[in-house]
């Protein structure tokens, strides 16, 4: 009687296993790799879009500093700054207009800066270059395995 081994390894003069058996074990192996290359990719596109979104983050609480700024712009102009520059001796309506621009040129720079915050974010590009290779060494055959489509 033969042994497991020993039948796997066994083949035909054309060079294909000699029974199903051995067809269903290299089948369940070739699922088994398949299905630990799936969670692979998965696990590296899960830690490369957190370290993205560490990234979206601090570009948001950038936005958000620009948008309470110019909530305080909206208090300060109707209260204090136009008081301030109304008691100094100004126009009270030249006096609402500077605060308001002072204020509103620093919630544009802060705009920007975190637009360009999330300007740096980008895809993940490990997982898509991995993915790429996986479906490309997928629909070639290899050489020793299968006959090429030309032969």
């Amino acid at each position: 009687m033969m042994t497991e081994v020993a039948m796997m390894t066994e083949t035909t003069p054309a060079g294909s296993p000699q029974n199903d058996e051995s067809l269903g074990v290299l089948f369940a192996t070739a699922s088994r790799d398949l299905s630990t290359l799936v969670r692979s990719e998965i696990e590296l596109a899960k830690v490369e879009l957190a370290t993205e979104a560490k990234k979206g983050a601090a570009g948001g609480g950038m936005f958000a500093a620009a948008g309470f700024l110019c909530l305080l712009a909206v208090i300060l102009l109707t209260i204090s700054a136009a008081f301030g520059l109304v008691a100094a001796g100004l126009d009270p309506a030249i006096a609402f207009l500077i605060v308001a621009g002072v204020l509103i040129l620093l919630a544009v720079v802060l705009a920007l800066v975190g637009k360009r915050a999330f300007g740096s974010l980008g895809a993940p590009e490990r997982t898509i270059r991995t993915t790429k290779d996986t479906a490309a060494f997928l629909k070639s055959p290899r050489s020793g395995d299968a006959p090429s489509p030309s032969s």
